[in-house]
């Protein structure tokens, strides 16, 4: 291969409460360790991305998979998209419930299908015939989303102050051959209604990636990011020439301006550059280049350390 591999991860946009910061930078640290481990084997962008998210699917500190939030009824609804910007391939699921990993699921979604999006009951028959196990629903509750969702049924609660924690975990990689995917998956927003679907499974506003230009993964308030087309957005300001970082900023501030929304975007170009950046407080992000781990939550706030010194920290506990 000629390109050298870059992985970029992020935990979620939104407000990343003082109790919870650890858990969250440890956990994209491992996601990125991990997918740049796929991507040091040679192994493709796609592979690397939907390995490091479902590390994140399968930490209790991010919005996706185990730990998601619930919606009205009190239920897990999960979203997922994946795409390999070789040949433009994608796979998403919407509203998925008992599955672990809804990110694998998208990904059979794109390789064993005519199609790109499956929803509901159709993913849940999709899911049986493919063989993946079925976890039961209280399994993917943790104690905090279900603390979240009894708080918000109060007369007197006012979700959308809960809305900035808003959580949803992504990738985004390029590999040896010079290969680029994304990959997104997420819970939604707390107590939203039993059906709804955000960006995330949405092809262009959850993520996007094309060989010509980058891939982008993105998290925030989901609505907003659907009505500017986010991920595409920013490949669309690459393709001008803007590099990932002023891409990035300029969908953002878009979007911030025109419908009033606030989001984050990890990207990556076909040149290997990449950015992670956010108009929310925070957003935790983690990425791999060069042998170097570089991640941070604040804005402004970025730790670097040489892999092996983070992979003997995580295998001695972080």
């Amino acid at each position: 291969g000629r390109m050298k591999p870059v992985i970029v991860v992020h935990g979620g946009a939104g407000r990343i409460f003082k109790e919870r910061e650890e858990g969250s930078r440890a956990g994209v640290v491992r996601a990125a360790l991990r997918g740049y481990g796929v991507l040091k084997e040679g192994g493709s962008a796609l592979d690397a991305v939907e390995e490091a998210v479902r590390s994140m699917e399968d930490d209790p500190h991010f919005n996706a998979g185990c730990g998601s939030v619930l919606n009205e009824k009190g239920e897990v609804e999960m979203d997922a998209i994946i795409m390999d910007g070789k040949n433009l391939d994608s796979g998403a699921v919407s509203a998925v419930k008992c599955i672990s990993n809804p990110i694998k699921l998208a990904r059979l979604v794109m390789e064993k299908t005519k199609h790109m999006l499956l929803t509901d009951h159709g993913a849940h028959l999709f899911a049986q015939a493919m063989g993946i196990p079925e976890t039961p629903g209280e399994k993917l509750v943790t104690q905090r989303s279900w603390e979240r969702w009894k708080k918000n049924l109060e007369p007197d609660s006012n979700p959308e102050e809960f809305q900035k924690d808003l959580g949803t975990v992504g990738a985004v990689a390029i590999d040896s051959e010079g290969n680029v995917a994304c990959a997104t998956s997420t819970g939604g927003l707390s107590n939203k209604l039993i059906g709804r679907v955000g960006d995330t499974a949405c092809i262009g506003s959850g993520g996007y990636a094309d060989n010509r230009s980058g891939a982008a993964s993105t998290t925030g308030h989901g609505e907003s990011i659907m009505k500017v087309v986010l991920a595409r957005l920013i490949l669309y300001h690459m393709e001008q020439g803007m590099s990932p970082d002023m891409a990035a900023d300029t969908a953002l501030d878009y979007m911030k301006t025109r419908v009033g929304g606030l989001g984050g975007v990890i990207v990556v170009n076909s040149s290997g550059e990449w950015a992670a950046r956010f108009s929310t407080k925070q957003m935790a992000w983690a990425t791999v280049k060069d042998d170097q781990l570089h991640y941070g939550i604040y804005a402004g706030e970025r730790h670097t350390k040489p892999v092996d010194e983070a992979l003997r920290s995580e295998i001695e506990g972080f």
